[in-house]
């Protein structure tokens, strides 16, 4: 009598196995569910009654404030043409990337005030507000410039002059003899 009653727990811890299986499987659906439904709203357009979007960019010092539109690809820093404010090509380059890096070279106007810094740190920080611009004025860009690096601020700025040193780093010089 003893042997039917263990082959009956065997049978019964089968059955317990079965109902513990599709409890896991319908807590997992339940998880991802919960996953999906705290997963991040789809990014949407942020563009304001002209239909420009709008952006700041940072760069060692410097600060640009920029707006995007469609157009014909006229970028103006600072009320002048980038060819006149940018002089060195090197400098115009980096301000055009994220448009290269879109592929969307001529197809948005570009206006923007920068403050600060140097001309390279200038046109860094052009560059930072035009890839958030274009980020928010079609947020479809968003993984081809991140991709890229143009999203990511570049927190790279000047170490300070330490007291009783030249520089930051630079000390006074030194004779043993």
């Amino acid at each position: 009598m003893a042997k039917k009653d263990e082959t009956k727990d065997v049978k019964d811890l089968k059955d317990l196995g079965a109902a513990v299986k599709t409890d896991e499987a319908k807590t997992e659906a339940s998880k991802s569910d919960e996953k999906a439904a705290e997963a991040p709203a789809k990014r949407e357009k942020k563009v304001d009654a002209q239909g420009r979007a709008y952006a700041t960019g940072r760069r060692k010092d410097a600060v640009a404030r920029v707006w995007v539109k469609p157009g014909s690809g006229k970028v103006v820093v600072n009320g002048r043409d980038q060819a006149i404010y940018f002089a060195r090509q090197t400098q115009r380059l980096v301000l055009n990337q994220p448009f290269l890096i879109v592929g969307s070279v001529g197809k948005y106007d570009v206006v923007c005030t920068v403050k600060g810094g140097g001309l390279s740190g200038q046109a860094g920080a052009v560059r930072h507000g035009i890839s958030r611009a274009l980020e928010n004025f079609d947020p479809t860009l968003r993984p081809a410039l991140k991709k890229a690096g143009m999203l990511t601020r570049d927190a790279r700025i000047v170490e300070r002059k330490k007291v009783g040193k030249h520089k930051a780093r630079r000390t006074k010089q030194w004779a043993k003899r």
